[in-house]
């Protein structure tokens, strides 16, 4: 782990007396870059569901750190992500999702490739002296499937996903999430930096005062947040009506360093927060349900619900983000009690830049 000079923002915190992180981490072209360099290129992230890449020849463009990508299954039913631009001049491979694919072909200039990312048509290149098709291949990010969802990766030596997600299963077990039915994807513009929603996420503190409808149905003197490496868990009780949720546990997992998975009695909702611009950021949520545990009315009860804790969140998301573009904004300290969930995803934001910049910064 790399250190930083004594007195950097970047340096390590503990709990009991952290400072946020400062204004410019969420400010401008710099901060933007540095995220999308150290952090965003060099996580997993949820990219989508695994139902949608079920056959060979199933397939589904996406993006990851900027980075366009193509997630197929092969012919041998090898669940794959490759970058979906062409080794000739960029050009696009797939423009959209589909199934029966059987090659992925340019659609600038028409060299193919086979769906393991090699390639196997080059038109027109008879006279090009030294070049050797069979040495050209797609790259590929690496890939993972669980509980019915498909991440990825650009960084090969990034950890395993299996430490990103250790002791998730034990916790959830008997909830079958891959076995949930998808049923609707809603899209929020957020004018926040992606890492400013990500840190509302992670705390309960501005709960009673943000969210008065969500905090009747959570006991808040019982919401408690758990740290792992690479993931945190916020649980409370769960009390409402039998046609919302029911009774159960609310569970909310973010996993590093953009996903997150809402998890209420027999409801998966996941979240992937992504940059869109300065100051800015787009949040893809994903609702999914047990089977026969949900009629329509109780699923439009709880998209309803949903819309309305989010817009309230996007609000005072949108007014944090205006404090720290002023100039008038300090790092303050963090509630050791209650933000242990945004101290974990600082600390974990601070060695990915330092790594990223080992001479430090201030």
């Amino acid at each position: 782990m790399s250190a930083a000079p004594v007195g950097s923002w970047l340096a390590a915190q503990p709990a009991a007396s952290a400072l946020a992180l400062p204004a410019h981490a969420y400010v401008g072209a710099r901060a933007a870059a540095r995220d999308r360099g150290a952090v965003l290129a060099c996580g997993w992230q949820l990219l989508a569901r695994a139902s949608q890449l079920a056959r060979p020849g199933d397939h589904l463009p996406t993006e990851l750190a900027g980075v366009p990508l193509v997630l197929l299954r092969d012919e041998a039913g090898v669940l794959r992500a490759l970058h979906n631009v062409c080794r000739h001049r960029g050009g696009p491979l797939v423009r959209c999702a589909g199934s029966g694919l059987r090659v992925l072909s340019c659609q600038y200039h028409g060299w193919t490739y086979a769906l393991d990312g090699a390639l196997r048509g080059v038109p027109d290149m008879a006279g090009a002296a030294d070049f050797v098709p069979s040495a050209v291949r797609l790259p590929a990010a690496r890939v993972a499937l669980w509980q019915g969802l498909v991440f990825g990766c650009l960084d090969h030596s990034a950890p395993p996903f299996e430490a990103v997600v250790s002791g998730i299963d034990e916790r959830l077990a008997g909830r079958g999430l891959a076995d949930y039915a998808p049923a609707r994807r809603v899209v929020y513009e957020v004018g926040c930096d992606w890492k400013l929603y990500v840190d509302n996420y992670l705390e309960g503190y501005h709960v009673p005062r943000v969210h008065p409808g969500l905090n009747a149905l959570l006991d808040y003197r019982s919401y408690t947040t758990t740290l792992a490496r690479w993931h945190s868990l916020q649980f409370s009780p769960l009390e409402s009506a039998p046609g919302l949720y029911g009774s159960g546990e609310a569970l909310y997992y973010f996993l590093y360093p953009n996903t997150m998975l809402n998890i209420l009695p027999g409801r998966l909702q996941t979240n992937r927060v992504l940059p869109a611009g300065e100051g800015r950021c787009r949040v893809e949520f994903d609702y999914a349900y047990a089977p026969g545990a949900w009629d329509g009315a109780r699923i439009e009860a709880d998209l309803a619900f949903s819309d309305a804790v989010q817009a309230e969140d996007a609000a005072i998301c949108a007014e944090v983000q205006r404090g720290l573009d002023s100039g008038s904004y300090q790092p303050g300290r963090l509630n050791p009690a209650r933000e242990q969930g945004v101290h974990h995803f600082h600390e974990l934001l601070r060695e990915a830049y330092r790594a990223a910049s080992p001479q430090g910064e201030r």
